[in-house]
């Protein structure tokens, strides 16, 4: 079993930026793709930025690309993603997710919310 917690959601203005964390407890040997998903309610779950800790390999949605960058510390079974130059559109909840493989769907997170106002 994974455990993912979630951190560093919260409130800013547009052009801001803010950094989510995910640690990863338990069976972290089953964690090789890790990732970030997205919900505004009433509408799907959207991936938007996966990474394969093997070899660090990416996976940004057309959303995000150029903005938020995702990274793993090995070390310390934790994902990060930085979020620069935010929109208000970027406004949701921000779940975590991890799995054997790529795209994650496995074990999720509980979710933090970011907001950024106009």
């Amino acid at each position: 079993q994974v455990q993912l917690v979630e951190s560093g959601g919260g409130s800013v203005q547009a052009g801001g930026s803010l950094r989510l964390s995910c640690v990863a407890y338990g069976y972290t040997y089953s964690t090789n793709c890790m990732g970030w998903f997205r919900q505004v309610p009433g509408k799907e779950r959207e991936e938007i930025a996966t990474i394969y800790v093997v070899d660090s390999t990416t996976y940004y949605a057309d959303s995000v690309k150029g903005r938020f960058t995702i990274s793993h510390d090995n070390a310390k079974n934790t994902v990060y993603l930085k979020m620069n130059s935010l929109k208000p559109e970027d406004t949701a909840m921000y779940y975590c997710a991890a799995d054997w493989s790529c795209p994650p769907s496995n074990y999720w997170g509980q979710g933090t919310q970011v907001t950024v106002s106009s």
